[in-house]
């Protein structure tokens, strides 16, 4: 979906319509539907501080940056081919349409990096979830985003949809605006199953030490993208 600005055209994640689906997904209109929730517009940026270019994103590899609170990462992806939007559902059985890849190619993504099972997430210590090109050791697929905790697996391709383990939902999606001119990308959204209170809740001494009182506040303005190697010291593959 493309809006004109001013800057010229905006390729949007929007609430669309789609009939593709995965083991979670509804027939479109069935059930409750779930929408995207906004959150403050945020420009993606590299840790000198300057815009990040989606034509710089090296495919098939693992970014991590903050948002919408600043304690909780996302994945930032480009997968190397396109991404087609997807019917889904969360696990309380609210249908939403993810809207699939933008970019140039139609094939960046972002999701929550937050476990949809027991909440893993990666610190700058360690990550027990990533993106994997090929299968890990207890792994039976590639190009997946996979957590060692219980080894759910989710596809990125198909908005993070369930492949195997026990997760009962996809991972949350964040919603990425992009700008053909300027090549930049911003964030400002979710869609899916937020599992940010919980989150909180479970890390809550944890994030006190990591981050500070700043952890349940808001990211506006600038996100820094790092590669994932980058921010955390331990990547584990199992």
């Amino acid at each position: 979906m493309t809006a004109r600005s001013p800057d010229g055209p905006t390729q949007l994640h929007g609430d669309l319509h789609c009939r593709s689906g995965g083991p979670f997904a509804g027939p479109p209109g069935a059930g409750r539907h779930a929408r995207p929730k906004d959150y403050a517009k945020t420009l993606l940026v590299n840790e000198r501080g300057d815009p990040l270019r989606a034509a710089q994103l090296l495919p098939q590899t693992n970014y991590v940056f903050h948002y919408p609170f600043e304690a909780t990462p996302v994945f930032l992806l480009d997968l190397g081919k396109p991404a087609a939007p997807q019917a889904l559902s969360t696990e309380s059985k609210d249908a939403y349409n993810w809207p699939g890849g933008v970019g140039r190619n139609r094939s960046i993504v972002a999701f929550s990096a937050i476990c949809a099972h027991q909440l893993v997430y990666p610190t700058k210590d360690v990550s027990f979830i990533s993106f994997r090109k090929t299968r890990a050791q207890k792994g039976v697929h590639d190009n997946v985003i996979h957590c060692c905790a219980e080894h759910s697996q989710y596809d990125p391709a198909k908005g993070a949809r369930v492949l195997s383990g026990p997760a009962r939902q996809p991972l949350c999606a964040v919603l990425l605006q992009h700008d053909a001119k300027a090549d930049t990308l911003t964030a400002y959204a979710t869609l899916g199953g937020e599992l940010f209170d919980a989150f909180f809740r479970k890390y809550e001494m944890k994030l006190s030490l990591e981050v500070g009182a700043k952890a349940k506040h808001a990211v506006s303005g600038q996100a820094v993208v790092r590669e994932l190697e980058k921010f955390c010291r331990n990547s584990v593959q199992c």
